[in-house]
């Protein structure tokens, strides 16, 4: 548990993120953490089926939960004086889910996730693009090898039994961190917590299937037909996960690309050579696999293969001649005011200490990321772009018009 006090408003914000996300999925049985984000807010022994929306919205707080990969986790802001209603909620659907989940509820939230995947993955342009990338760059059964959402066969082979094993594995205190930020004392929400949550069994140590460390297969590439009007290429290259030393090089490298209109590949493509209508680059703060993706959409009358040729000569030009000083400061500027606005409010701080303790079991790191990042200097990036920005790692996908568009 990690407590935060801040005065300065009379709010208090819950995060309570499990240690269970996409990665951990046993093969045939994909989308299963998504659909319990789903599924949790369906009700529990003591609350009503979508009640948790009700409580909190009525009570003038906002609510919400997500997955990825990693974790899931559940969140709500509320006035402060409001506490005892959020750890109740959530105490509720840790300890008391399983007697109110039934085939019903998981045949209408089934239904939910798949539409969900038909609106946002398969009937929207570019949609599977990502999906295809990491089917392409990760072997078989590989845990970050799927997506999120899960495929279509898995969700509707899902049953009550294996809904409630997924459960009994990983929704348990022990396999969770619980963090307050806002307006409380300290030692009082220590007996609120303890009220609510202390009668919850702790839970069996999850066994967690391993990641394997070298993905390395070499360049990898596909081309998908989409209905899109202009080509998109997408790249991933395999990088420093989160809790890595060289994460921070790595989100710099990222920023100092394509992140403003003065990095290189936006000066390069979008004004210069005039081949890209847009450009963006980031890395995913991943457990055990780091990814960096680079992601160009072709001006009209340009092709995907023209567009990459001018993303690998700016690349190119990074690992032949080390970034200018400037460049560094500029890169480095951005990430430290991303992160103070990312601390700003109640919300955001909890979710930035609950991924600092879980994926990296260090919540204080919330505190050092600032100085971690101000130490990120021109060396460090050479070194990391000149071994990580290199064909031989990474996967390419062009995303291109169906045929007679």
């Amino acid at each position: 548990m990690i407590l935060n006090e801040d005065r300065s408003s009379p709010l208090v914000s819950v995060h309570l993120m499990y240690h269970v996300g996409s990665k951990n999925e046993p093969k045939g049985r994909t989308g299963f953490a998504h659909l319990f984000e789903h599924l949790l807010f369906q009700g529990s022994e003591h609350v009503g089926e979508s009640e948790h929306f009700k409580y909190v919205q009525d009570a003038g707080g906002t609510l919400n939960g997500s997955t990825w990969f990693d974790r899931t986790n559940y969140f709500e802001t509320l006035p402060a004086s409001r506490l005892d209603l959020a750890l109740w909620l959530e105490s509720d659907r840790m300890g008391w889910f399983l007697t109110a989940i039934t085939a019903e509820k998981l045949d209408n939230q089934r239904d939910v996730v798949k539409n969900e995947r038909r609106q946002s993955y398969e009937n929207r342009p570019y949609g599977l693009a990502v999906e295809t990338v990491l089917r392409e760059a990760y072997p078989e059964g590989h845990p970050y090898r799927h997506p999120t959402i899960g495929y279509m066969e898995d969700l509707d082979a899902a049953t009550l039994a294996d809904v409630k094993q997924f459960f009994r594995t990983w929704y348990a205190p022990g396999n969770a961190v619980l963090v307050l930020v806002g307006d409380f004392e300290r030692a009082e929400a220590m007996r609120r917590v303890q009220r609510y949550f202390d009668e919850i069994p702790v839970g069996a140590e999850p066994v967690r299937a391993p990641v394997p460390d070298d993905v390395s297969m070499g360049e990898r590439r596909a081309v998908l037909e989409d209905r899109v009007q202009v080509p998109r290429v997408y790249m991933m290259f395999h990088a420093p996960p989160f809790p890595d030393a060289d994460w921070e090089t790595a989100r710099v490298v990222a920023s100092l690309l394509a992140e403003g209109r003065s990095s290189r590949l936006y000066h390069d493509l979008v004004y210069d050579k005039q081949v890209a209508g847009e450009v963006y680059a980031w890395t995913w703060p991943l457990e055990k696999a780091g990814m960096l993706w680079l992601v160009a959409t072709a001006r009209p009358g340009v092709s995907a293969a023209g567009l990459e040729a001018a993303i690998d000569e700016t690349l190119d030009g990074l690992i032949r001649e080390a970034p200018r000083r400037e460049e560094i400061t500029g890169a480095r500027n951005r990430m430290q005011r991303s992160l103070i606005t990312d601390l700003r409010s109640t919300g955001q701080r909890a979710d930035a200490l609950a991924h600092a303790a879980v994926l990296k079991g260090d919540p204080g790191y919330v505190n050092e990321a600032f100085g971690m990042y101000a130490a990120v200097g021109p060396r460090d990036v050479e070194r990391l772009a000149s071994g990580m920005l290199l064909p031989g790692n990474r996967t390419v996908l062009h995303v291109v018009p169906e045929a007679g568009r």
